[in-house]
């Protein structure tokens, strides 16, 4: 079943969060993934296989490089769900 936008954010922030140490309330819908947070090539592709893993969901490689801020890649999660 699919799930809704809403939770899917939230999910997508607490992840951001925890796994980039970063206060929970500074998370936005326009983060950018590579300027707004310390990330790295691998930690990107870390965050992308953990999505993949929490949503059910198959992230390509070129897509996973247009996802640049949180909303982005919450659509995608949206659109792709199976």
């Amino acid at each position: 079943m699919a799930m809704e936008k809403e939770a899917i954010y939230n999910m997508m922030a607490d992840e951001i969060a925890e796994r980039f140490n970063v206060k929970r309330d500074t998370v936005t819908s326009d983060l950018n993934f590579l300027t707004d947070i310390d990330a790295d090539s691998i930690d990107f592709v870390e965050l992308v296989l953990e999505v993949e893993d929490m949503f059910n969901v198959e992230i390509s490689d070129d897509d996973a490089e247009n996802l640049v801020t949180l909303q982005q890649t919450v659509d995608y999660i949206v659109e792709h769900q199976n």
